[in-house]
């Protein structure tokens, strides 16, 4: 008995899909399947690029050459690239070579770091409970509908705003 059903049912070792409609319309065994194996996943890795996917890319370049009159964008997109990168590392060294305390530095940005990642935790706990999203975006609408009436809809009122700012400004700055 074990036998028959076993060999009603085995299933190879490759990969095999199994569709549960086809099997519920059968009858059913004495015993149901113990382990079903899924397809192996192929990762983009892998795949490589066919002739005709190598041949529609070259040939979009072709038309964006033809288009703004340009040699093969993808040199001068690379050297772009790499001086952006350049000029921005440059500008980093520069100023952490400027920094006094390196080491009080490097602390406030671990901590900075880890308060952001503590803070999205919170933040992703309160969003889950039932009621308190929404109520928290009710008063963040009704927040920005007081600060609009408040301060930007009269001029004498964005007039006093834009001095605030600016007077702000000017005390973190330090200019007078």
């Amino acid at each position: 008995m074990a036998s028959a059903s076993s060999t009603a049912l085995s299933l190879s070792s490759s990969s095999t899909f199994v569709d549960a409609k086809a099997l519920s319309r059968q009858k059913p065994l004495a015993s149901p399947p113990q382990c079903v194996t899924l397809p192996t996943l192929t990762f983009q890795s892998q795949i490589r690029p066919s002739r005709n996917t190598v041949y529609y890319r070259k040939m979009a370049r072709n038309v964006v050459a033809m288009a703004t009159g340009t040699e093969a964008p993808t040199e001068v997109a690379t050297t772009t690239t790499e001086t952006e990168t350049l000029e921005i590392t440059k500008k980093v060294q520069e100023a952490w070579d400027k920094v006094e305390d390196k080491y009080a530095v490097s602390t406030l940005a671990l901590v900075v770091i880890v308060a952001l990642w503590g803070s999205t935790g919170i933040i992703s706990a309160i969003d889950r409970l039932p009621l308190i999203p929404v109520i928290l975006e009710l008063v963040g609408i009704g927040y920005s509908a007081w600060f609009v009436y408040k301060n930007l809809i009269f001029k004498p009122d964005r007039e006093a705003l834009l001095q605030k700012i600016n007077d702000t400004y000017k005390e973190i700055t330090g200019s007078s």
